[in-house]
């Protein structure tokens, strides 16, 4: 398996391509070179976790996206020869280089090939004045370094006199310490930049430019509207396709690590199957199609939001055997009171393969299509509504206030919230009884770490480690209860700390009936041995000799150029000791 692994990583190290020029030929300010700044006491714990030299190359990998786009085709739709083909035509005037995983397990997974990062000239070398600039958020940047456009919600600050149509630089706002000891912008969104020193963040901005476009609209109006495209990304320090509406249903755009947990799950067609934490529903749907959409996985998430988007996506998809349900994953074993109805399927322990929640299963596509016609119909009511008012008035002026458009504003980065979502009914569950499950899947809440591009982690400290740690047992505890017998658990993380081992050594030395088992397939390095001490006494303890090779551990700075990644694969035996005390 590891020569599979060096086999993907030469496949993937040809990706990287030489620089168009050497960043040094313009001003270092007009760069792309940032510094990820931590907690002091928390790059001390990474250091003593990978040394200084390796964790030092981590966090700079963690400012940068992954070189390549990784695609999982949708199987029961299409195959990687067509999806190569229509993204060929797709992508023609990218001239994108596409090729197909060629790792066993992961023949419906393609690449798609980047390059960076490019050296841009802005303009400033020319004529010694600066660039017309566009200040933009963290997370909009982030966007952007994986492909996205610029659009308005994302843009914080301006320079004056920019119309529709200039090239502009597009440059990043990373939160600050402030006085009070946290972290801010501080930067008021509508604020003119001058170029000058005496902008807000001038110094902080210098080696934070993630490229130049096209202004789509002059200053006043991305400060007037909430919504739209504020600049067309033209030039960018990293190229990266996007797929913002590209072969929906027959593809889904996720990272490496993620696909190999489901596949790490080796579900079976005809089992049931628990996603615990399942938004935004990329593992749900691709543990389904690795069924053949033959069986039933209840996929359950307590935002009210994210159930509706796992309904949509499955859907899109054309899935059936998806069942979404709101519920707090702490809260994912029924706990009945003697009066209750035990004909309650949510928490009533199945027979017969499961054949009511397979109904249940099917019953959910017809219920979406429901959804969708009806917000199609609401769609075209309101449009038909605001013709006729914008008709009845239109030689009247409108007014919109400030505080309306931050209202508008919130909604567009936030959602439209609960009351107000389209088609807004989901399915809520009190649990399920205890070894319902076949197995289970707990890709659990975390400090998210490893994600790619991350241009921020100065808030994470070691108290919100050690909170993350509480939280996963918690979760894991309620797993352990719901799977049968002979069953599978698999637990992941997006991150790059110690949390994950710890929680291994935890479900090892709590429950005597859980053993690591072998994943496949295996690209992933070995995981973390030994133990770390706090100042305080606290020790956090990891692996012991010999499991490290049987947990996979994602490195982002290695040659496989993934995210930070954690997977174990958990086999459950049979003891009804253990399982009473953790549900005590």
């Amino acid at each position: 398996m590891k020569k599979k692994a060096w086999g993907l990583s030469k496949t993937i190290g040809s990706f990287f391509t030489k620089q168009h020029k050497l960043m040094e030929d313009f001003p270092e300010r007009y760069s792309y070179n940032p510094t990820q700044r931590w907690n002091a006491e928390l790059e001390s714990y990474f250091s003593n976790a990978y040394g200084p030299q390796n964790f030092s190359r981590i966090s700079k990998a963690l400012t940068r996206p992954s070189c390549y786009s990784c695609i999982r085709v949708n199987t029961l739709k299409t195959t990687p020869d067509a999806i190569i083909d229509k993204l060929t035509a797709v992508l023609k005037e990218n001239r994108a280089d596409i090729s197909k995983c060629d790792v066993a397990g992961l023949d419906n997974v393609v690449f798609v090939r980047g390059s960076g990062p490019h050296a841009i000239n802005y303009g400033y070398a020319a004529d010694g004045k600066p660039p017309k600039e566009v200040l933009v958020s963290r997370k909009c940047a982030e966007a952007v370094l994986r492909g996205a456009q610029v659009y308005v919600p994302g843009v914080l600050a301006c320079s004056a006199h920019v119309e529709k149509g200039e090239l502009v630089a597009v440059s990043v706002s990373v939160e600050q310490p402030g006085i009070d000891g946290g972290w801010g912008v501080g930067i008021t969104r509508g604020t003119v930049l001058q170029g000058s020193q005496t902008d807000p963040y001038h110094l902080e901005r210098s080696g934070l430019y993630i490229g130049q476009g096209r202004a789509m609209m002059s200053r006043s109006g991305m400060f007037r509207v909430t919504e739209g495209l504020a600049v067309d990304m033209s030039d960018r320090v990293f190229h990266l396709p996007s797929f913002r509406d590209v072969l929906e249903g027959q593809i889904f755009l996720q990272n490496l690590p993620s696909i190999i947990a489901a596949r790490a799950l080796d579900p079976q067609k005809g089992e049931r199957i628990l996603d615990m934490c399942a938004a935004p529903g990329g593992k749900t749907t691709a543990i389904a199609i690795l069924m053949k959409d033959e069986g039933e996985i209840v996929a359950v998430d307590r935002s009210h939001n994210k159930v509706l988007g796992i309904h949509k996506l499955a859907a899109e998809m054309g899935l059936s055997c998806i069942t979404p349900y709101k519920l707090d994953a702490l809260k994912a074993v029924c706990v009945r009171n003697e009066s209750e109805d035990l004909s309650d399927p949510s928490c009533a322990k199945d027979k017969d393969n499961h054949g009511g929640h397979i109904q249940d299963s099917n019953f959910m596509k017809s219920e979406v299509e429901k959804i969708e016609s009806i917000t199609f119909e609401r769609l075209n009511a309101e449009k038909d509504f605001k013709k006729a008012v914008s008709n009845e008035k239109a030689n009247e002026s409108s007014y919109i206030s400030k505080a309306d458009i931050r209202k508008e504003m919130r909604r567009k980065r936030n959602g439209p919230g609960r009351n107000q979502c389209l088609g807004g009914k989901v399915e809520k569950s009190k649990g399920f009884a205890p070894s319902s499950f076949d197995r289970v899947l707990l890709d659990a809440p975390c400090s998210a770490l490893g994600l790619r591009p991350r241009l921020f982690t100065g808030e994470e400290t070691i108290e919100s480690l050690r909170k993350h740690a509480i939280y996963q047992r918690r979760m894991f505890d309620q797993a352990v209860q719901l799977v049968r017998p002979g069953g599978v658990i698999v637990y992941s993380t997006c991150t790059i700390t110690g949390e994950n081992e710890a929680l291994v050594r935890y479900a090892l030395d709590t429950y005597k009936f859980l053993s690591l088992a072998p994943q496949y397939p295996r690209i992933g390095g070995p995981g973390l041995v030994g133990r770390f001490e706090f100042p305080d006494g606290y020790a956090e303890e990891w692996l012991r000799p010999g499991e490290e090779e049987l947990v996979q551990r994602f490195d982002p700075s290695s040659p496989l150029d993934t995210i930070g990644f954690f997977i174990a694969k958990f086999v459950v035996g049979s003891n009804e000791a253990d399982l009473q005390n953790s549900s005590s």
